[in-house]
Parts: structure tokens; C-alpha cells; sequence
């Protein structure tokens, strides 16, 4: 009987990373690659204060989003273990700068709980919940509210560059 109600409940598995010595997570589904950061950034001008610049992943251009900055964290330096999640948020494909990634870590639906209106300094806007399993709290961001539609235009436009 155990054995029955174990594979019923329902499990998600989400990629967990650093902001400064806080742990995030984002739903894997949401996540195309885990790049490390070999090349440099390009910095772009005239760009939101939060994006560090652009890169080149295999022929596409992909807008750097430093979630410390968009949420306002303390900003450290990068470090080696700095890695960029390349996510897709609605239409876009834009990599986020972390600190480091953590695991990735099935956990059951049951163990997700509602944000508090503040959580670790980020506000409850961005935030999709909270995991609570073996006396961990992580904070899951809701990577569609990561960027206001207005951003995302902004982002498509680094994108394609200023070509006037």
C-alpha cells in the first residue's frame, strides 16, 4: 500500500541555484541549458540596468538577465562557479547570470508552499512559491513575471541590435 501512495504523489524537479548564499529554483521545464560563462558579455548600450549585455551561443543571440540586479540583491563578484541559465520567458530565450548552480531536485507538489509577500529581499511578484523539504527553504521564482511585457519588448530589441 505505501508503495502505491509513494508513486501517486505527484513530483516536480527544479534546478536550483545561488544568489549570493540564498538558494532559488525554477521549474526544469522552463530551463533550456545550463551554460558556464567561457565567453565574455557584451555589454549593450542603452539597455534596462539589470542586463548585463549579450552573448553568442552558437549563432544565437542571447539577452543576459542578472537576477541580483532585477531583484535588487547585494552584488558580488563572479565568481567560477557563475553560470548562466538559459530560460525561456514567454517568447524570448534569455540567459540569467547566478552564482552558482546548486542540483537539480525532484520534490513532491506537496512540499511547494504559497510566498510570503516578502521573501529574502525579492519581492512576492516574482516568486511562483516557496519548497520546504529536509529543513531547506527555496525560493521559486515565476520566470513569466521575471520580466514586465514592456521588458521583454526591450529585450527583443537588444536582441536585434541598434542598426540605425
Amino acid at each position: 500500500m505505501k508503495d502505491n501512495k509513494e508513486r501517486q504523489e505527484e513530483t516536480t524537479q527544479i534546478i536550483i541555484f545561488k544568489l549570493g548564499e540564498e538558494e532559488f529554483g525554477v521549474n526544469i521545464l522552463q530551463v533550456r541549458e545550463i551554460e558556464k560563462l567561457d565567453q565574455g558579455i557584451t555589454r549593450v548600450p542603452r539597455a534596462p540596468h539589470f542586463v548585463e549585455g549579450i552573448i553568442n551561443l552558437r549563432g544565437e543571440i542571447i539577452p543576459i538577465v542578472d537576477l541580483r540586479a532585477r531583484f535588487g540583491l547585494t552584488l558580488p563578484e563572479l565568481g567560477l562557479n557563475s553560470r548562466v541559465i538559459i530560460v525561456e520567458v514567454g517568447e524570448a530565450q534569455v540567459g540569467m547570470l547566478v552564482d552558482a548552480v546548486v542540483e537539480v531536485l525532484r520534490v513532491p507538489v506537496s512540499a511547494i508552499e504559497s510566498a510570503p509577500t516578502i521573501t529574502k529581499g525579492v519581492d512576492s511578484y516574482f516568486l511562483a512559491g516557496v519548497v520546504n523539504i529536509d529543513e531547506r527553504l527555496i525560493v521559486l521564482l515565476n520566470l513569466e513575471r521575471t520580466l514586465s511585457p514592456e521588458e521583454e519588448k526591450e529585450l527583443s530589441e537588444v536582441e536585434l541590435g541598434d542598426e540605425l
